[in-house]
């Protein structure tokens, strides 16, 4: 019985983490401002190149901060998005992913 239960309660601790953002919304709230800029904007498009920015809210947040750290890192190539996550910390990075995980689709 205890060798069926080990694997169950595994899955259970590593599916709890990840149900939660690392970051703070509130502090991701204030720290989101620039992003809104383009990213709270409906139907915005970039002037060069030419292409749909996406909206953020709702978005996973491992998602979030793996993509702005793929940006700093030039892993991802747009340079406004380089330049703005260049600034960023581990902590901004979660924080502003935190906030837009819990936005929903308000953001």
């Amino acid at each position: 019985m205890r060798a069926k239960l080990l694997p169950v309660a595994g899955l259970v601790l590593a599916l709890a983490g990840t149900a939660h953002a690392a970051g703070d919304p509130a502090a991701g709230e204030r720290k989101a401002a620039t992003c809104l800029g383009c990213h709270g904007v409906e139907g915005y498009r970039n002037a060069y190149p030419n292409y749909h920015v996406p909206k953020l809210g709702g978005q996973h947040a491992q998602y979030l901060v793996s993509a702005l750290k793929a940006y700093k890192n030039g892993q991802r190539s747009h340079e406004t998005m380089r330049a703005q996550a260049a600034t960023l910390s581990e902590r901004d990075m979660q924080d502003i992913a935190a906030y837009f995980e819990q936005a929903g689709g308000d953001e």
